[in-house]
């Protein structure tokens, strides 16, 4: 299976990605819009389309046939398995830091 932590420093816009299409097929600009609203920040262009092509090359994520000239993009299962283990592995890891703050 193709983890993320293979994608380095490009994980977190790709995470961002995948929770974004977990809850259904979204063209690049809605994701775009979708991430500034979770985060606070909208990934540019390079950012965003660069994430895409690296999760598709992975078979994390697949394109739809266009639709009014945009292209959709869904998770595939491989790509909602990752998602789930990576966040689990983020949730961890949050839990561990806040764990460790609190005590200190």
């Amino acid at each position: 299976m193709s983890g993320l932590g293979e994608l380095g420093r490009f994980s977190e816009p790709a995470v961002m990605v995948m929770i974004s299409l977990a809850s259904g097929p979204k063209h690049g600009y809605a994701v775009q819009d979708d991430i500034a609203e979770m985060s606070h920040e909208r990934p540019g262009p390079g950012t965003l389309y660069g994430a895409i092509r690296r999760l598709e090359e992975r078979g994390l994520i697949r394109a739809l046939p266009e639709q009014e000239r945009r292209k959709p993009y869904e998770l595939t299962e491989e790509g909602r398995t990752a998602l789930h283990l990576e966040l689990q592995r983020l949730r961890t890891l949050a839990a561990t830091g806040l764990r460790r703050l609190a005590t200190a």
